[in-house]
């Protein structure tokens, strides 16, 4: 599956939803789903600047290939970071760092959340893209030397 599909996917749940009260019940559920970082990445370094809440967020690099793990100490929060994750996690630096990430407005999300919780979001995202820049960058250092 693409990441495009992904969103898709993410695009078509909450359309089954009629009222926000369900979709952010969903929200709260798939964070409870999340699968969590382990205690050693719950650090200072892994915690995401922007966010109203605590929000770590640990990528593990292997076989070419981004999988985030992730905590977070408010149940919205980590049930926007758990969609986030299930849209970019487990696909290469590039494809990551490429994604066009449409599901958040697709869905009416970001109008739907406080200004703080918006801007949190976009910060978890934009985390997880620099962390795929900065493997993507080491790649292709590593294929030039």
């Amino acid at each position: 599956m693409t990441i495009n599909e992904q969103q898709e996917a993410i695009v078509e749940e909450f359309a089954f939803f009629p009222d926000w009260m369900e979709k952010y019940e969903y929200i709260i559920q798939l964070g409870k789903e999340l699968p969590l970082i382990e205690e050693q990445y719950k650090i200072d370094d892994n915690l995401i600047r922007g966010c109203q809440s605590r929000v770590w967020l640990h990528p593990d690099y292997r076989d070419g290939k981004i999988w985030f793990t992730a905590d977070s100490d408010a149940l919205i929060t980590k049930g926007l970071i758990s969609m986030v994750i299930k849209v970019l996690s487990g696909y290469s630096p590039k494809e990551i760092v490429e994604a066009d990430v449409h599901f958040i407005d697709d869905i009416g999300l970001r109008s739907h959340l406080s200004p703080t919780r918006s801007n949190g979001l976009l910060s978890m995202l934009k985390q997880m893209k620099n962390y795929a820049l900065a493997f993507h960058l080491q790649d292709v250092k590593k294929e030039t030397t």
